[in-house]
C-alpha cells in the first residue's frame, strides 16, 4: 500500500509547508553563520586615492571589544580586501603566541567578490592565475594547517599535513622530516622562521609580530629540501600578524615584499582561557610597540556588555 495515500491531503499540505519552513529556517541560519561581521568601516572606492587614511579610520571608527567578538576565522573571509586592511590597521600586535595554532587562508577579493590574484600577478598571466585561484586555494588549504610558535626561542614552524604534494622537492628521505601529532593526525613541521616585533608593511603607525623566513637556513633543524622554498633563496616569504582577540590573529603574507594573501590563526584553548577577560576590559599583554596614536578600544562595560 502506498503510504502517502494513508495521509489525508490537507495534512500532506501542512507537512509540506512545515518542511519548507524548516528548510528556509536552516538556510537562514547557515547564511547567518557565514554572513559578514557587522562592524563599522570607513567609506572607500576602488582607486588608491579613494582609500581612507588608517589613522582617520581608527579615530572615527574604533573597534570595541563587542566588535572584535563578532569577528571569527570563518566570517572574516566574507570581507573584501579593503575591509580586511581596515580591520588589520585597527589592531595591535598583542602577545607573541606560544604553541600550536590552526590556520586558514583568505585570498584577496574586491568589493564585488572577485579574487584579486590577477591584480597582484598582472597581465595575461594574472588572468590565468585568477582562473586557477579556486584550485590553488583548495590545494593550499589541504597542504597548510597552521603554525607552531616557540615563543621563548622566538622561532616558528609551519604545520603541513600532506607531504605528498612536496615529495618532488623533498625526495625519498620523507621519514627524516620532523613530525608531530595534532588531534590524531600526523603533521610535519616545516619552513622554520624567526619571530620578532617589527614594522608592518601596510601600517607603519605601530609594530606587528613578524614571521621572517629570510635567514631560515641559519635556524636549528633547517632542511634544505623543502625549507629553502620560503627562504632568501626561494620565495622570500615574510608574514606579519596582529591580534584580533586572545587566541585569534589576523595575518598578512608577502612574497618579496609584495602582498599575496591574508590568513587567520586560532587557538581554542587560549581563546577560552583569556577571551572572557578581554571581552570585558579590552586589555591584553603587548609585546610590540603600539605606536604613538592611542588605540581607541572602549571597554565592553561601557557598551552594556
Amino acid at each position: 500500500m502506498d503510504q502517502t495515500h494513508a495521509i489525508p491531503q490537507h495534512r500532506r499540505a501542512s507537512l509540506r509547508t512545515a518542511l519548507s519552513c524548516l528548510v528556509a529556517a536552516f538556510a537562514i541560519a547557515i547564511a547567518g553563520c557565514n554572513a559578514a561581521p557587522d562592524i563599522p568601516f570607513a567609506g572607500y572606492g576602488d582607486g588608491y586615492a579613494e582609500k581612507p587614511d588608517f589613522a582617520q579610520v581608527e579615530h572615527d571608527y574604533p573597534l570595541t571589544p563587542v566588535d572584535l567578538q563578532k569577528l571569527t576565522p570563518k566570517n572574516i573571509k566574507r570581507l573584501d580586501q579593503e575591509q580586511l586592511d581596515q580591520v588589520y590597521a585597527r589592531l595591535t600586535a598583542g602577545p607573541i603566541p606560544d604553541g600550536a595554532y590552526d590556520g586558514d587562508l583568505v585570498f584577496p577579493k574586491s568589493r564585488d567578490g572577485d579574487r584579486r590574484i590577477s591584480e597582484i600577478v598582472g597581465g595575461f598571466r594574472g588572468a590565468v592565475v585568477e582562473f586557477k585561484t579556486v584550485r590553488v586555494e583548495s590545494l593550499a588549504r589541504a597542504l597548510w594547517k597552521g603554525k607552531v610558535f616557540y615563543r621563548d626561542q622566538r622561532l616558528l614552524r609551519n604545520r603541513i599535513e600532506d607531504t605528498r604534494l612536496l615529495s618532488p622537492l623533498v625526495g625519498s628521505d620523507m621519514d627524516a622530516l620532523p613530525k608531530t601529532d595534532f588531534d590524531g593526525d600526523d603533521q610535519w613541521l616545516l619552513f622554520p622562521a624567526r619571530l620578532y616585533c617589527g614594522q608592518s608593511l601596510i601600517d607603519s603607525r605601530r609594530e606587528s609580530i613578524i614571521i621572517d623566513y629570510a635567514f631560515s637556513d641559519t635556524l636549528p633543524g633547517y632542511r634544505e629540501k623543502p625549507d629553502f622554498l620560503a627562504g632568501r633563496n626561494g620565495l622570500q616569504v615574510r608574514d606579519e600578524i596582529r591580534m584580533v582577540r586572545p587566541g585569534f590573529y589576523l595575518g598578512r603574507a608577502y612574497i618579496g615584499r609584495v602582498f599575496l594573501l591574508d590568513f587567520t590563526l586560532y587557538n581554542k584553548d587560549v581563546a577560552e582561557r583569556d577571551g572572557p577577560a578581554f571581552a570585558q576590559s579590552g586589555e591584553a599583554a603587548e609585546d610590540c610597540w603600539t605606536g604613538t596614536q592611542e588605540r581607541r578600544l572602549v571597554a565592553a562595560t561601557e557598551y552594556g556588555g
